[in-house]
């Protein structure tokens, strides 16, 4: 390749000097120069390199990266003029993955090797692989906050203790990989990547009230706002973006629009999705009302108790298999019950019922009554009450059926009021019963009862006595004074780290620790997944969930507002005040477009409707990524077999911008 020299060494056809820097020989070695024409193509460039580095190794990940343009020079049949490469070029010949330290929704931290050319959704959908995460679309990266106040800081980080390294995993080359031990197989290497594989299934139960009091908490949408601005390009490259190797930064759900949650498959998922949720509703970046959070506590607590014993090899149970596991083993009990016939026959009609004097109040409108006693019969999924025993033969006052119903304990142990609130669906809307009974075994039957007959099953169910036991114990350990040692579990793991810092401050353990277990009654049954996917759905159910603030200039407007971007809609919110002013669907979006000069979103809604606005706290183009991501987003199908539309998605995010 080199040119032809004259006699005093000069060169006289079209060759010219390359300098290129290899990261492997040390940022202390020279530039390699090579001698280059412009129809060399970049696969002969590279070529080059490794024949003057004499170093027998695997080059096969390894890219020239042009530092002045911030490029990646992957096409390798394309030549050196066709990239459009000068003398003047500073090239590095590096790998293309590097490792990164990143930030988990459960604030962990692990180790893993990254791709740093491609574009960082495709990254994402990389590392989601070796995570065992489903729907990488849902997830992007963040830059990780400049620490302040270190000197303050006592004691390590929350997730600093053990940082977990899966930078040497090989993924198997089959795209559906087969489990092995109860888990992914490449997880199953070595004792180091199983305690990973647990990290990552299994919520952590070490937390303490100072972790919450740790962690950096936004105080008004101003600070919601600065978290976006964080978000990195999805159409760009880590590189492009000035990442570093090794540098840390945060996974995070960056899209709250959840397809497809499956607890045979999604494990690490669902459990990160709720740490990702659990955190918002601790640092209140999601609002919740003191109620709301003694549900979320008690979820809490019922998940850290289940995650003491979990084994996150063993397959989560479904729902409906349990259902039908339990139909089957109670007909194979009764099956089981007698030898002839007419035995047979009894023993699978006959359903234990439940008789007994309880007092009912129905709550009306303009009324001052109050309990009054009835004789109640509750058989298969419905009550029915009578004025008395002796009327029982006749019609009654009212039957309720329970299926479908919500049922509610109202219990204060020290008032001795053990009451059972049903909301039974009716024609009018929802029908409210409370049913009081005299003492705790009373109770335990008849709720344990209720709670069946609310999922459609009956008393004959194999799960009803364990039920009426889970419910008496649960009692007993609400009975205690909070000075005597009847909850130690509750007071072992403390309950003010389940709660956010204002109701740290609002209530005493003594105070919150029988709400907590008050609250906890109602989900007392509910199986780790569950209870997971229960906290998810109560977090999704709140009236903040899912809003991503920017802090945004609308066009005509002399002061600042805040723009809430949700899954369907966006919010325009008084910056003073936090109230909405005004609501726009996507499903009205016709076109919005990017104005990369003057850095303006323009939106035009049906009937003419035109919104433009400048992002103040976030780049423009972050805002247009997450619009155009929610409606790439709206765009899947159930269809298995259909993949993304990768290209769908840079089209709707990432815009025209030069880079």
């Amino acid at each position: 390749m080199a040119g032809l020299k004259t006699a005093s060494g000069d060169y006289i056809d079209s060759s010219w000097e390359l300098s290129v820097a290899v990261e492997e020989l040390g940022p202390e070695a020279e530039p390699l120069t090579l001698r280059v024409t412009g129809d060399v193509h970049i696969g002969g460039v590279m070529l080059q390199i490794v024949d003057k580095i004499k170093v027998k190794q695997n080059w096969s990940d390894h890219a020239l990266w042009w530092e002045q343009k911030k490029l990646w020079l992957l096409k390798t049949n394309w030549t050196v003029d066709k990239y459009g490469l000068q003398a003047d070029a500073r090239l590095r010949y590096t790998p293309q993955h590097k490792p990164v330290r990143l930030q988990l929704p459960n604030r962990r931290m692990i180790r893993v090797h990254a791709s740093f050319s491609e574009p960082v959704f495709r990254a994402v959908a990389g590392i989601c692989r070796v995570l065992s995460i489903r729907h990488a679309e849902e997830l992007s990266l963040l830059r990780a906050p400049e620490e302040k106040n270190k000197k303050k800081r006592k004691g390590p980080a929350l997730g600093t203790e053990d940082e977990f390294d899966l930078s040497g995993v090989v993924l198997p080359a089959s795209a559906e990989q087969q489990p092995f031990r109860g888990m992914p197989a490449h997880f199953s290497d070595s004792p180091a990547t199983e305690a990973c594989y647990r990290m990552l299934s299994v919520s952590w139960t070490g937390l303490t009230p100072e972790h919450v009091l740790k962690m950096p908490r936004p105080s008004n949408l101003v600070e919601k706002a600065q978290i976006n601005s964080r978000w990195l390009s999805s159409s760009r490259s880590l590189m492009q973006q000035d990442v570093l190797e090794n540098e840390q930064l945060w996974l995070r759900f960056k899209y709250y629009n959840f397809f497809d949650l499956e607890p045979k498959y999604d494990a690490v998922r669902i459990t990160q999705l709720y740490e990702q949720a659990r955190w918002a509703v601790l640092l209140e970046e999601t609002e919740s009302t003191e109620e709301e959070m003694m549900v979320f506590a008690a979820l809490q607590y019922h998940i850290n108790k289940l995650s003491l014993s979990a084994d996150p090899t063993e397959p989560a149970g479904e729902q409906g298999m349990d259902d039908l596991d339990s139909a089957l083993s109670n007909l194979q009990v009764k099956l089981e019950g007698g030898t002839s016939t007419s035995d047979m026959l009894e023993n699978l009609t006959t359903i234990p019922e439940l008789k007994d004097y309880l007092r009912i109040f129905r709550p009306r409108k303009l009324t001052l009554k109050g309990y009054k006693q009835h004789w109640v019969v509750f058989k298969e999924t419905s009550i029915s009450y009578y004025k008395s025993r002796e009327e029982a033969l006749g019609e009654p006052v009212q039957q309720l059926n329970l299926k479908g119903c919500e049922v509610v304990p109202d219990v204060n142990i020290s008032g001795q009021k053990f009451c059972i609130r049903l909301l039974v669906p009716s024609p009018e809307g929802m029908s409210e019963v409370y049913l009081r009974c005299d003492d705790e075994q009373q109770y335990a039957h008849w709720m344990a009862g209720c709670r069946l007959a609310a999922k459609g099953r009956t008393m004959a169910d194999s799960t009803y006595q364990s039920e009426v036991q889970n419910i008496l114990s649960f009692l007993q350990l609400q009975r205690a004074s909070p000075d005597a040692p009847a909850a130690p579990d509750a007071e072992a793991m403390g309950t003010q780290w389940l709660v956010s810092p204002r109701y740290q401050k609002k209530f005493k353990p003594k105070q919150l620790t029988p709400r907590i277990l008050e609250a906890h009654q109602n989900v007392a049954q509910l199986s780790l997944t569950e209870a997971k996917m229960r906290f998810i759905q109560a977090w999704q159910s709140l009236p903040d969930f899912g809003i991503s603030y920017f802090v945004v200039r609308f066009k005509g407007s002399r002061k600042d507002e805040i723009l809430g971007i949700a899954n369907n809609r966006l919010i325009r919110i008084d910056l003073a005040v936090g109230d909405v002013v005004k609501t726009w669907r996507y499903s009205n979006m016709r076109q919005w477009n990017v104005n990369w000069d003057i850095r303006q979103v323009a939106i035009e809604f049906d009937e003419h409707i035109n919104v433009a606005f400048s992002s103040v706290s976030a780049g423009c183009n972050i805002v247009h990524e997450y619009i155009g991501g929610y409606i790439f987003l709206s765009t899947r199908s159930t269809d298995k077999g259909r993949g993304l539309d990768e290209e769908l998605f840079y089209k709707l995010t990432g815009g025209h911008e030069a880079l």
